[in-house]
């Protein structure tokens, strides 16, 4: 066991690097997608889950269903589509000019590690578990000149997770898991600043933005800022299981919210002939040089908790329904806010966001000892809202629609697949950003696409 263990660890560091480099489209900001079994269920039944080492992240207490070791390797491949229609005004209430933003998400491949290890002898009841996966983050870009350029540009958040867990079976038919997180979060945030609105406009003379002799004018001197900032925390996560008959399995999980604290850089682009300029007209008002100048910052940043319950009958040994519930406490991310590191308020974007609650249901049937047929439905809830909705991720409530399959090759190998459909019900944009005071007001179609394979060997 301890070779598997160290062969297992060395390939997690692999995968590990792959998702701190991987670019990671989520809605919501929250990733359920480290089981390609469960992703063809609608992530349904993820907390009784038999046969799938993701249990390990999703509920310590169900590794107890494991006989023997195991390790499962997951791939999906995560497609975000989504078009901005809309316009927007200055602070001082020109048209904002620029396109659509074009499509801000990429195709991107999200991979999730996990392994299972029952133990014997005098630890017979004790099964240990270690996984890395992705359970948090986004990524959306859009091109440089769009017409939202002063609320986003680039947003990139990404946490990858190492999960130790360990799980006691008390009796045959209640189980009790529990688990660390070491959790690294990594973001990058930028957008476009329009010094031209702010020197014209804070030039003690407002007229100076329609004067074609001033040298500053809205949207025409044009600089941008990128925020970037990283940290590892530790959290922690418990479960158990419960089997009151033999066709009745009930789980419930929950992780903790893991606070982080960034830290990183601001890197400002000033145009040569904004930098010198006084900031305002204040007397002995310093240069936009001096305030937009780079330095180090320091930013707060609160992942979420969320608490699983999980149900699962089998109403014949070939078929069986699941269901699940889950709340994501969101309430931790009222503002984005960023401070420099001598002190001064960077940056503090309103969010705002509530609380969610996810619902699905999910079926296997084993249409013979080599295949099993699985299909799912959910509705997910965004944490967004109207007010506060930015285009750093344009969010709102979700449908999900997926199918899957399992292969056993042997019995020691099998192979899942799966395909989810998400639509998105069009998310709106009326938002002021909190630094430019520009309005960006519109809206958003978007849809997603998930596919995902895997495979897993029991030894």
């Amino acid at each position: 066991m301890q070779n598997g263990f160290m062969r297992f660890t060395a390939l997690a560091l692999g995968v590990a690097g792959a998702l701190a480099m991987g670019n990671v489209h989520a809605s919501g900001f929250q990733i359920r997608e480290n089981s390609v079994k469960n992703l063809g269920r609608a992530n349904s039944g993820t907390a009784v889950a038999k046969n799938d080492a993701s249990v390990v992240s999703n509920n310590p207490a169900a590794m107890a269903n494991f006989s023997r070791n195991a390790v499962q390797v997951d791939l999906t491949d995560i497609n975000l589509d989504a078009e901005f229609t809309g316009s927007g005004k200055t602070a001082i209430g020109t048209p904002l000019n620029g396109s659509n933003g074009g499509d801000p998400g990429d195709p991107t491949v999200v991979p999730a590690l996990a392994a299972v290890f029952p133990l014997s002898g005098a630890l017979d009841k004790v099964t240990v578990g270690v996984s890395v996966d992705a359970p948090f983050g986004l990524k959306t870009e859009y091109d440089p000149n769009w017409v939202g350029r002063y609320n986003a540009i680039k947003s990139d958040v990404k946490t990858v997770d190492l999960n130790l867990s360990a799980a006691i079976a008390v009796t045959d038919r209640f189980s009790i898991g529990g688990g660390l997180i070491l959790q690294r979060a990594d973001v990058t945030l930028s957008n476009a600043i329009d010094f031209g609105t702010q020197l014209c406009a804070g030039s003690g003379n407002p007229a100076n933005c329609a004067s074609p002799v001033f040298p500053f004018h809205p949207q025409q001197n044009d600089g941008s800022v990128e925020v970037s900032g990283d940290d590892t925390s530790i959290g922690w996560r418990v479960g158990l299981q419960w089997r009151p008959t033999d066709a009745l399995s009930i789980g419930v999980a929950h992780r903790s919210e893991i606070d982080h604290d960034l830290s990183g850089t601001a890197e400002f682009t000033i145009p040569g002939n904004v930098a010198a300029s006084p900031s305002s007209a204040a007397p002995g008002a310093p240069s936009i040089g001096t305030v937009f100048r780079d330095g180090s910052i320091t930013a707060p940043l609160t992942t979420p908790s969320v608490t699983t319950v999980s149900v699962e009958y089998d109403f014949t040994p070939q078929f069986r329904l699941m269901a699940d519930y889950q709340a994501t406490d969101w309430h931790s991310l009222k503002a984005v806010q960023i401070f420099r590191s001598g002190g001064g308020v960077l940056g503090n974007e309103p969010f705002q966001w509530k609380d969610t609650n996810f619902y699905s249901l999910g079926g296997e049937w084993d249409l013979s000892p080599q295949w099993t047929l699985r299909a799912g439905i959910a509705k997910d809830e965004s944490p967004t809202n109207d007010t506060y909705r930015t285009p750093r991720l344009p969010d709102k409530d979700r449908k999900i629609f997926t199918i899957g399959a399992t292969w056993n090759v042997s019995d020691a190998f099998s192979v899942d697949a799966a395909y989810m459909r998400i639509n998105v019900d069009d998310p709106t944009i009326n938002n002021i950003h909190s630094s430019s005071q520009s309005t960006l007001t519109g809206k958003f179609s978007a849809n997603a696409n998930l596919f995902g394979v895997a495979a897993q060997y029991r030894f």
